[in-house]
């Protein structure tokens, strides 16, 4: 004999198996993210992974070649920390249709946003729950 709920919870756990799925492929998604810079003159190019991780350095043209080794290190430093900006960019790109409203994926992402922009006051939930919890009753 089925209950007056039944369809509320097969409602909620049809629900609950379409986020994991949008979940599943957001995450392929942000894996697939990367950052690349191209220094002045094009003296190097590096690529980044979505956390910042140095995937690749290529040198296309000889200009490293007559950089003083202090030159050269200021020159990998900057390109590598502009790859990742670029990164952190496209990551919050991807990210930002997943969160709630308002919510700003760059700050998220650089670990500005403060527990209040994180966390709803509210846990959400469905209409049909958000009645029994305030009423004791289903809609």
């Amino acid at each position: 004999m089925s209950t007056p709920y039944d369809d509320q919870l097969e409602e909620l756990r049809a629900g609950y198996q379409a986020q994991l799925a949008r979940i599943g492929e957001l995450q392929n998604r942000m894996r697939e993210v990367t950052g690349t810079a191209t220094a002045k003159a094009q003296a190097m190019k590096v690529t980044v992974g979505p956390q910042g991780e140095l995937l690749s350095v290529e040198f296309p043209t000889g200009a490293y070649r007559g950089m003083a080794p202090k030159e050269l290190a200021d020159l990998i430093v900057k390109t590598v920390q502009e790859a990742r900006g670029k990164a952190t960019e496209a990551l919050a790109e991807v990210m930002t249709p997943h969160l709630p409203k308002g919510m700003d994926a760059g700050r998220l992402l650089r670990g500005a946003a403060g527990v209040e922009e994180l966390m709803s006051s509210e846990p959400g939930m469905p209409d049909a729950v958000r009645e029994y919890v305030d009423r004791g009753r289903a809609v």
